[in-house]
Formats: C-alpha cells, structure tokens, sequence
C-alpha cells in the first residue's frame, strides 16, 4: 500500500449517512427491544454514532470477529470470539448485527448462523459500507450506510494495519 489516499465520504456524507440508517432503525423496530451486536473493533465508531440515534430500548453487546491480518487487503480464515456472550443472552431475541464493511459477506454470514444457532428469534445485518462487487455469499445486508467500489479504505474506525481508524472521512488508499 502506498501513502496515497483519495477521500471517497466526507464527516458531512458520513453523518448524513448514519442518519438515514439510524431513521430506518427506528422506524423498523419502533418500541421493540432489540439486542445490538457490535463487531467490534472496526465497527466501534459506527456503532457509537449509530446508538446514539436509536429511539427503541436496546441492549448492547461486542464481538470479535477478524479475517484481515495485518497489512493483508485480502480475508482470510475467519476467527470469532463471542466474548461471554452465551445462548441465554441471544435466545427469542430480535438482533442488530452491526458490522463496518460488508466485503465478501463471509463474517456476516457467520455470525448470522451461529446467533441463529443459538435461538435467535432473528438478525437482521447493519453495514456502514459495503462493497457490492466483492460478495461471495448469497446473503445481503438488510441495512447499508454507503456503497462503495472494490478499494481497500480507511478512516471512520476501518484500518490500515492497525492504523488510520481515528480519521473523521473515509478514504481510498492505493495499491502500490
């Protein structure tokens, strides 16, 4: 990766954005109590804009779940750690998996199935982005912020090797 980024959503468009996802939400799911599941680490400054907009009770919590390794563009194996969360939290619950970036749909999918497993009354998926061309599964994101092309991006929380995630826009870096 070069040094060179191209700035695709400005804080504006972001915040527009989250807005528009978060007046889905409420509108959805209006006084019903909804289990939020946040994946985290990338997903941590979405979710935290996207909370603070939530008009129905929700109860939060946090996965991990990681296919980039390092300085890598491409997912690899998907590693999941539900942190303590266990069957009796997730059981008869409608979920909110929030998540940063829909790329190929694998970690998703995954988490879908396995809260599914675990009683889920049902999940429906949030995305901050999403990058269409990239799918691999046949699930789609039920809630989607901003469409984007197959670029690998950084800012509002997704990262570069660890770094970038604090940048207030989204941008593209160059391969290189």
């Amino acid at each position: 990766m070069s040094d060179t980024m191209e700035t695709l959503f400005t804080e504006k468009e972001i915040q527009d954005a989250v807005a528009r996802v978060a007046e889905a939400l409420n509108a959805d799911y209006r006084d019903e109590h909804v289990l939020v599941i946040g994946v985290a680490t990338g997903a941590i400054v979405f979710l935290s804009d996207l909370m603070r907009q939530l008009q129905m009770p929700v109860h939060l919590e946090l996965v991990r779940a990681k296919s980039y390794r390092g300085s890598d563009t491409r997912p690899g194996e998907l590693d999941i750690d539900l942190w303590g969360l266990e069957e009796g939290d997730i059981r008869g619950r409608r979920v909110l998996l929030v998540d940063d970036i829909f790329d190929t749909g694998r970690t998703l999918e995954t988490l879908s199935q396995r809260l599914l497993a675990h009683g889920a009354r049902d999940v429906k998926t949030v995305v901050f982005l999403e990058k269409p061309d990239r799918r691999e599964t046949e699930m789609l994101p039920d809630y989607v912020g901003l469409r984007i092309p197959d670029r690998f991006v950084v800012g509002y929380g997704l990262d570069f090797d660890g770094r970038m995630r604090n940048l207030p826009y989204i941008a593209a870096m160059d391969e290189g």
